[in-house]
């Protein structure tokens, strides 16, 4: 059983820090590139712009050990555990972001909106139709 996980390309975000970064991407969202390997270019077939996705990404900034957080770190709200938040800090820290593709160019997609940061790397994407 092959339990690898791969990372297949990188997020390229005007956004640089957590600090800076939306805690959702409709809640100020940039357009962003997501630049794939090349050695997985042929997985890219059947993209296209205007296309809904699914993005996981692994928060390779995140705090693993967390398993209580205050939601949308408002230290106001009582913590709660983090499989009930979007928190980034959680034990495997994946990502998920509903996107739009807005131009595909070889392994090169530009989605919207994106809050995730500059350098993240992606480990999948989905078609997010149903």
């Amino acid at each position: 059983m092959n339990t690898e996980l791969k990372i297949i390309g990188h997020i390229h975000s005007t956004i640089k820090d957590r600090d800076n970064a939306p805690k959702q991407g409709s809640e100020g969202g940039v357009e962003a590139t997501v630049e794939i390997r090349e050695k997985y270019r042929e997985s890219l077939d059947g993209l296209k712009e205007g296309a809904d996705i699914l993005l996981f990404t692994w928060f390779h900034k995140a705090d693993r050990s967390y398993q209580k957080v205050h939601p949308r770190g408002d230290e106001s709200r009582p913590k709660r555990g983090v499989f009930s938040t979007r928190s980034p800090d959680r034990p495997n820290p994946i990502g998920l972001h509903p996107v739009t593709i807005t131009a595909i160019d070889g392994c090169k997609i530009k989605v919207r909106p994106m809050e995730a940061i500059d350098g993240t790397p992606l480990v999948d994407i989905k078609n997010a139709q149903r």
